[in-house]
């Protein structure tokens, strides 16, 4: 008789083998009472924490408005600037040729008007004495209105050109921090090109994406935090939420100013952690999940686990996690449900011996 084949073990038996493997308890130690909670879902409220980053509330990239080359740039990233002060010089030959160009029009503008006001007294003169008509005194009123407003141009020229020269000056437009800077001396600048970016320090606000399912939990929480890089947890001036999802990634940005005092010791781009709590679940229309403290969570790369209390003893359980919701702990999605017991330390839990609280 041939003997049997031997089946191979099922997907599941595998991977609950090598989850076994990868979290095996490591430590021993005598039998020990480990605590244990029961997982509750909490739907009287519900809320969520997301990444954002801080922004500046005020923002600007200066940009050249003539052409030429950059014949200095004054300042570098970081720099500490007044409103007025000079940025980066931009060659102003071609300017300062407009200008002189414009100096002979006016010139030669006023000139005009000199001789077309004297003819056109000379010609009033005649007139009151007989000797030329009302035509030849209407051409010559007409010839002086014609010469005063070639003057108006030629000085509206002239204003344009030296405009156009001071612009070859590039400087701040108020109290700032360079944030950026995006030539160098010899580039070649043109209308639009970015210079330099700048912020004003001291007013910073977080930015968070929220997802478009979320948006009615975000706008019915009672309470929005923004955690800080040292931890601390601070309350918005203000929330604005914009009027308009990103097609793509179907986001909506929220904008949280922050009180100045708090963020005056940080820059924009410094990630930050927002939290959306306190709105009742019903009347936003969420799907609440049941949160699990970290330490509840035996992590190994890419396997998450927890000790779950099964006939008296530990049981260590895959599971699949969400979102984190900050202090209060992590969402749980999948391999433990609301009811259910489980160690709320799973290091202690994972020792030899180790045993359930009563």
């Amino acid at each position: 008789m041939s003997p049997r084949p031997r089946r191979s073990p099922s997907l599941a038996a595998t991977l609950a083998a090598a989850l076994t493997v990868a979290l095996a308890p490591v430590h021993t130690a005598s039998a020990q009472a480990v605590p244990t909670a029961e997982l509750k879902a909490a739907p009287e409220r519900a809320g969520f924490v997301l990444t954002g980053a801080l922004q500046a509330l005020r923002q600007s990239t200066v940009a050249a408005q003539t052409g030429g080359n950059v014949l200095e740039l004054t300042v570098k990233a970081g720099d500490r600037v007044r409103a007025g002060q000079l940025l980066a010089r931009i060659d102003e030959r071609s300017a300062a040729a407009g200008l002189a160009a414009a100096d002979a029009g006016v010139a030669q503008a006023e000139a005009m008007l000199a001789n077309a006001r004297a003819q056109a007294e000379r010609t009033r003169e005649l007139k009151r004495q007989g000797f030329v008509s009302q035509a030849a005194l209407d051409a010559a009123e007409t010839q002086l209105r014609a010469a005063q407003a070639g003057q108006d141009q030629a000085r509206a020229g002239r204003s344009q050109a030296a405009l156009a020269r001071s612009f070859a000056a590039v400087t701040a437009p108020f109290d700032a921090v360079v944030l950026a800077t995006h030539v160098e001396a010899g580039d070649l600048a043109a209308p639009g090109r970015a210079l330099v970016t700048l912020y004003a320090p001291g007013r910073l606000r977080a930015v968070a994406q929220v997802p478009s399912t979320r948006s009615a939990l975000a706008r019915a929480a009672t309470a929005v935090e923004v955690q800080l890089p040292d931890g601390r947890w601070v309350t918005p001036l203000t929330r604005t939420e914009l009027p308009a999802a990103d097609p793509v990634a179907q986001t909506v940005e929220w904008r949280l100013d922050l009180p100045p005092e708090a963020v005056a010791a940080y820059a924009p781009g410094q990630s930050v952690q927002v939290r959306f709590a306190g709105a009742a679940s019903a009347a936003a229309g969420a799907v609440v999940r049941p949160v699990l403290p970290a330490a509840a969570v035996l992590q190994r790369g890419e396997l998450s686990a927890v000790y779950v209390v099964q006939d008296g003893r530990f049981v260590l359980r895959p599971v699949r996690l969400g979102a984190v919701q900050g202090d209060a702990g992590v969402e749980v999605l999948a391999g433990l449900k609301a009811g259910e017991r489980y160690a709320t330390d799973a290091v202690k839990a994972g020792l030899a011996g180790a045993q359930p609280a009563n």
